[in-house]
């Protein structure tokens, strides 16, 4: 599989350039309008062209693939899908923070998510890995921490409303008071630092979609780390994602689940 891989890889990274050729110098030049969706999360006409820009390519390149977006649904009929969310952290990049990425993810409908980029130009950096292909970031290889203690465990909380209704808030809480520090670098970013060993481990609001984790597990499965939901199951349609070095993943699911 890697071979094909790789030409999807670099079919990958060209949808993540055309990306960064739109997000970005809106997000410089603050050049867009916002709007609420349905369920009251911000939209701009940046999110939507984006998507628009990745399906077309992808329908001029790929046709033989499906695609599945977060503005613009689905379409195509495949065993592969491409995963599009054109803008994570949308209310970030509203507000001048340079926190966004666009996350770009090739499914197997048997193996799931095999491919995985994430694509943040406002920091400068980019995150890619896959099945037999390593991860990177800017090119440069990536892996997970060593750290085996949560004593010694930098870690990424990100608790909302969700947890609470879940009635694992306290949960959170005492994941919290185990680790050696804790910050909430939030969306797509926490998972990344577990991927190249900047913190031990994430656990992300509920509330996910499967644009928002899809491209995830790959770049973090392939630094030799564990990507799965709130219950230890890898599942790229869940509605929550806690990444880890791998080490420390029983552990952190264990208290979690408690």
């Amino acid at each position: 599989m890697s071979n094909d891989l790789s030409s999807e890889l670099n079919f990958a990274l060209g949808l993540a350039d055309l990306a960064d050729a739109i997000t970005l110098p809106h997000f410089t030049h603050r050049t867009f309008n916002v709007d609420l969706k349905e369920n009251l999360t911000e939209v701009t006409e940046v999110d939507r062209n984006t998507e628009t820009a990745i399906v077309n390519a992808i329908k001029q390149s790929r046709p033989q693939h499906a695609w599945y977006g977060e503005e613009h649904g689905t379409g195509g009929k495949s065993e592969w899908t491409w995963v599009i969310d054109p803008i994570d952290g949308t209310s970030n990049f509203v507000r001048g923070v340079p926190v966004f990425a666009t996350l770009i993810a090739l499914v197997h409908a048997d193996l799931g998510p095999v491919l995985g980029v994430v694509s943040a130009p406002a920091l400068h950096a980019r995150w890619w890995g896959g099945t037999d292909l390593g991860a990177f970031r800017n090119g440069q290889p990536i892996h997970v921490s060593t750290t085996d203690n949560l004593l010694d465990a930098h870690g990424s909380l990100t608790p909302n409303s969700a947890w609470n209704t879940a009635g694992k808030s306290q949960n959170i809480h005492r994941l919290q008071q185990q680790l050696k520090r804790e910050r909430g670098f939030g969306d797509f970013w926490q998972h990344m630092l577990v991927a190249d060993g900047s913190i031990d481990l994430a656990v992300d609001a509920i509330g996910l979609e499967p644009y928002d984790i899809a491209a995830l597990i790959p770049i973090v499965h392939a630094a030799g780390g564990t990507l799965t939901d709130r219950t230890g199951i890898q599942n790229w349609r869940a509605n929550s994602a806690v990444s880890s070095n791998g080490t420390l993943h029983s552990a952190v699911i264990s208290i979690l689940n408690a």
